[in-house]
């Protein structure tokens, strides 16, 4: 299970959720709400109080690497430090091309300049390559804000398949359709206060 224990930082009020292994939970609320806010506290890339786990996996008790390795994130704009998309993905293990033709990307993406990506490029490439590091939760902020209907079925079924993989994943989104498609728990967020929802 992830579970958070009032997580908490300016703007977001004490969060305390759980998440069950294997299961997707989604995230709604107005921009601004603090969804992003929520996110970067549990993967812990801002400062924040209270106490967030993985199973048994306290996060204050390992190193911000080796958490993140565990908890991964695809934020809603992805970053791109190198010139070529193939150096990204760096050693990951998992099935590159695979995980390529899953978000409906070639093969030789992987040789093309960064700068060449379009926005709904850089978002599917930022998913595979997220994948690849074989995360054990996967936190996604608008993983298909970016793409047309047809390329957004095909993130969404990919993400359904993580789940029977048993992947465990928290998706930030602000389409009611996709929330419905993907959820199995709900949170709305608004002011920086999150509410289960039934």
């Amino acid at each position: 299970m992830l579970r958070t224990e009032n997580l908490s930082r300016p703007w977001l009020e004490p969060v305390s959720i759980r998440l069950p292994e294997g299961r997707i939970g989604v995230v709604m609320g107005r921009s601004g709400s603090g969804k992003t806010l929520l996110a970067r506290a549990i993967v812990d890339l801002d400062p924040n109080e209270g106490e967030v786990w993985w199973k048994d996996v306290r996060r204050s008790a390992v190193s911000a690497p080796e958490w993140r390795r565990m908890v991964g994130y695809v934020p809603a704009e992805s970053g791109w430090w190198a010139d070529r998309v193939g150096e990204h993905f760096d050693g990951g293990g998992g099935d590159v091309p695979a995980l390529l033709e899953a978000v409906a990307m070639p093969a030789d993406a992987l040789e093309w300049p960064v700068s060449r990506l379009s926005s709904g490029e850089r978002q599917r490439l930022a998913l595979a390559r997220a994948l690849a590091r074989r995360p054990e939760v996967l936190i996604l902020d608008e993983p298909t804000s970016a793409l047309d209907e047809a390329t957004k079925e095909s993130v969404e079924a990919l993400l359904l398949r993580k789940r029977e993989e048993g992947m465990t994943l928290l998706v930030i989104t602000h389409d009611p359709g996709q929330a419905e498609r993907l959820g199995d728990l709900f949170w709305r967020i608004e002011k920086g206060r999150v509410e289960a929802v039934s």
